[in-house]
């Protein structure tokens, strides 16, 4: 008898891509703000405390969100996986192949070609010129 209450048994999913981007980026901001702020509780001119912060907030958010950069990494990199399964079934839907499992769309093998060997292939086939061939 299965106690779960959800379709999936296991952690909660991560969040998506948008949602960790958004939370990062508003992290920055918020640093910025702040560095910000505390420049012009110091007296420092708005322009000057604003281009001292984006300064100083880079390499700052480097550092204090190491955290949030490697789950935006790994939600970038679970997209972008699931992006490329999807291309590689399509591509295989479309060449008319069942959907490989590894998602490789190089995977397969081309098909042989004309059962004759006496016709050339297609990069075998000389080009025809504009003159019709005369040399």
């Amino acid at each position: 008898m299965s106690t779960s209450h959800g379709p999936k048994a296991g952690p909660a999913p991560e969040p998506g891509v948008a949602a960790v981007l958004v939370l990062y980026g508003l992290a920055r901001v918020g640093l910025l703000v702040l560095i910000a702020g505390l420049l012009l509780l110091a007296g420092t001119p708005l322009v000057i405390a604003v281009l001292v912060a984006l300064i100083v907030a880079l390499p700052l958010s480097m550092l204090l969100f190491r955290g949030l950069r490697s789950r935006l990494d790994g939600a970038l990199a679970v997209a972008h996986a699931r992006r490329g399964a999807q291309r590689a079934a399509l591509r295989a839907g479309l060449r008319g192949d069942p959907e490989q499992d590894d998602g490789d769309p190089r995977a397969t093998s081309p098909s042989p070609g004309p059962a004759q060997d006496d016709e050339p292939r297609s990069g075998d086939r000389p080009e025809r010129q504009a003159d019709g061939g005369r040399d």
